[in-house]
């Protein structure tokens, strides 16, 4: 089992950052990739963002690339995503979840998840 809890959520305004922190305990965090996926209101949940278990390989959704990054502290279980130049379509309760498969993008294929964190940006 591996537990994940994010936090860092809250509300912005328009163009602002945020941090997001996903910390994770249970089993060797290092052996798992690491996603982000975000729910907007009456919406599907949508990949957000996946980096590989050392880091080396990072993956974005089109439309948070050159504005979201991806990052793992593996000494510390944490999973980072920084997120400038924020717009009201990112507002959307943010989830972390861990995976011990080579693909990136399809929720089905991550074990384990956070209860999530929301966003919100007002324009």
């Amino acid at each position: 089992q591996v537990q994940l809890v994010e936090s860092g959520g809250g509300l912005v305004q328009a163009g602002g950052s945020l941090r997001l922190s996903c910390a994770a305990s249970g089993r060797t965090f290092s052996n798992y990739a690491m996603g982000w996926f975000r729910r907007a209101p009456g919406k599907e949940r949508e990949f957000v963002s996946r980096i590989s278990w050392n880091g080396g390989n990072t993956y974005y959704v089109d439309s948070v690339k050159g504005r979201f990054t991806i990052s793992r502290d593996n000494a510390k279980n944490t999973v980072y995503l920084q997120m400038n130049s924020l717009k009201p379509e990112d507002t959307a309760v943010y989830y972390c979840a861990a995976t011990r498969s080579r693909s990136a993008y399809a929720p089905s294929v991550y074990d384990y998840w956070g209860q999530g964190t929301q966003v919100t940006v007002s324009s």
